[in-house]
């Protein structure tokens, strides 16, 4: 017997390679850098304000979801027991007042069944990618640059990623026309495209309603699905109000990703899928996609917690199952702190001294970031020196490009912090420019 007493310890090596993947340090290292600055100005986070927060309506949205079941849904007390404490139908229980919702605020008609009630909308990737990516053959094409948590649920997955370069108007449709023939080119099945449609993380992009039509047009051409994700589009500093993919889409190419964290309550992490797609079974039946996707739901967290699901379907049914006017308080203010920030950069940074020095930023009509470009890297380095010298943290672009770009770029996140705490943020960013490349 060996005399050797030291804990038994594992190889990082002989872990899933994923572990290893530096994008799986992205949140680890912004809080660690967080945590050692605390005065510090975050524009890293891309949490919803919460200011709107009212611990007290919580039991009250309970009580409304309790007497839903009872008064509408027709469940004995017994039964409303058994909904709230026990496991719960995979799919979940408040699909139709997502599906309700669904259709007063975004003309999405989907039918109950469809929806999937998930453990966050992170849960919802997961399941769908699992589901769709059958051979090593199949693709995810991504935009570039594109949501880390995407790409890190396909690296858990073994899926590869394709990024297709991201414009003003969503993603290049040459580029993605190129990049599909390419791939079947070389044996490969593009299987699906990831996209935020309105007021993309990281960006802020938002694409128009000809460059929605076109993209699902060539969905339809090219045999191709969108996953759609829409965490913003209430969030839009213009009241113009703009069909989302699924709305539009008449050929059920869209299986669309939802979550009530930026828009209810983060905490109580849920999420939603809508997979209409009909699914053809060997003995020649049909069912939903959703169904397909239930069976990796059961087998990843069973069910989504009863509690936090009566949590949301009280806040819906409070609201008549009507979010956008509940959101306009909310989208006020991500606008006024868009606006505060934008104003701030161009009394700061007026147009000859920023030109000079090489330094831009794009203009969002909504949504919650912001991003700048400078003419030196925007790395961890210069997060440190930021961080420590001048009170401020962001996020480096190069985190979201899954391809290897956007070194001399920063995403300001300013969803999270008030109108004063913006101003303040960019009169110490201007700080760090000033030393850096002015």
């Amino acid at each position: 017997m060996s005399g050797d007493t030291s804990p038994f310890a594992l190889d990082l090596a002989e872990l899933h390679g994923s572990l290893g993947d530096p994008l799986m340090e992205v949140m680890n290292f912004l809080n660690e850098v967080t945590s050692r600055h605390p005065g510090a100005i975050s524009f890293g986070p891309g949490r919803p304000h919460e200011g709107q927060f009212e611990v007290e309506r919580i039991g009250a949205y309970l009580d409304a979801y309790t007497r839903y079941l009872t008064e509408e849904a027709g469940h004995t007390p017994d039964e409303v027991r058994t909904l709230l404490f026990q496991y719960g139908r995979t799919n979940g229980q408040i699909h139709e007042l997502v599906a309700r919702t669904l259709r007063n605020d975004e003309d999405i008609r989907a039918d109950p069944e469809s929806v999937v009630v998930t453990v966050g909308c992170q849960e919802g990737m997961f399941i769908t990618l699992r589901a769709l990516f059958a051979e090593p053959t199949d693709v995810l094409l991504v935009p570039s640059p594109c949501y880390i948590g995407i790409t890190g649920a396909a690296r858990l997955l073994d899926i590869e990623t394709v990024p297709v370069p991201e414009g003003e108007d969503g993603v290049d449709p040459v580029a993605l026309r190129e990049t599909v023939a390419a791939l079947r080119a070389a044996g490969k099945r593009p299987r699906a495209l990831y996209a935020i449609p309105d007021f993309a993380n990281p960006t802020g992009t938002r694409m128009s309603v000809p460059a929605r039509r076109r993209l699902l047009e060539f969905a339809d051409e090219a045999d191709l699905l969108l996953l759609e994700d829409n965490p913003y589009s209430f969030f839009t500093r213009a009241d113009a109000r703009v069909p989302t993919l699924k709305a539009l889409d008449t050929r059920r190419r869209v299986v669309y990703l939802g979550s009530f964290a930026k828009t209810c309550f983060p905490g109580a992490r849920v999420g939603y899928v809508v997979a209409d797609q009909e699914v053809r079974l060997p003995g020649g039946e049909r069912t939903l996609l959703a169904d397909q996707l239930s069976k990796v739901k059961s087998m990843v967290t069973v069910n989504t917690s009863a509690l936090s699901q009566a949590a949301i379907g009280g806040m819906l049914l409070t609201h008549g199952c009507r979010l956008r006017e509940v959101n306009k308080a909310a989208a006020d203010h991500y606008g006024q702190n868009l606006s505060v920030l934008l104003d701030s950069f161009e009394r700061l940074l007026p147009p000859s001294r920023r030109e000079a020095a090489g330094i831009s930023w794009n203009v969002p009509e909504g949504g919650f970031f912001l991003t700048l470009t400078l003419p030196v890297p925007a790395d961890n380095e210069l997060l440190e020196t930021s961080a420590r010298d001048h009170g401020v943290i962001w996020t480096p672009m190069t985190y979201f490009y899954p391809d290897g770009g956007g070194l001399h770029q920063m995403r300001l996140s300013l969803s999270y912090l008030t109108p004063g705490e913006v101003a303040e943020g960019a009169e110490r960013l201007t700080e760090l420019l000033q030393r850096s490349c002015l």
